[in-house]
């Protein structure tokens, strides 16, 4: 199967950095295309038809849309590098909670 991986993303998104580090930590390598969010491009309106915003994550031609599913996505198909999470169910519910805390707290300075 061909790893053929684009990201649609603006840079100063934190959820386009959550899935730019997502990539980064599993070594894949990937097309990133920046998007004009005023005039957003047809591939992205044909990618995101819900929402119409970034982050997607095309693997193969297939998107995947909102960040904390495209992680998610990353971690169980390139499952042989670097795991995100830790196995240990507890330490998984741990770093969920600091991701969460992050988001919620943290995230709030982008805006």
């Amino acid at each position: 199967m061909a790893n053929e991986v684009t990201l649609l993303d603006f840079w100063p998104s934190p959820f386009g950095m959550r899935v730019r580090i997502a990539l980064s930590l599993k070594g894949i390598e990937y097309e990133y295309r920046e998007e004009n969010l005023r005039e957003k491009s047809p591939l992205l309106l044909k990618m995101n038809p819900v929402h119409k915003n970034i982050p997607v994550l095309i693997h193969n031609g297939k998107p995947i849309s909102e960040s904390l599913i495209i992680v998610q996505y990353i971690d169980e198909v390139w499952n042989d590098k670097s795991p995100l999470l830790p196995k240990d169910p507890y330490a998984r519910a741990v770093a969920r909670f600091w991701a969460d805390f992050v988001d919620k707290k943290v995230g709030l300075c982008y805006f």
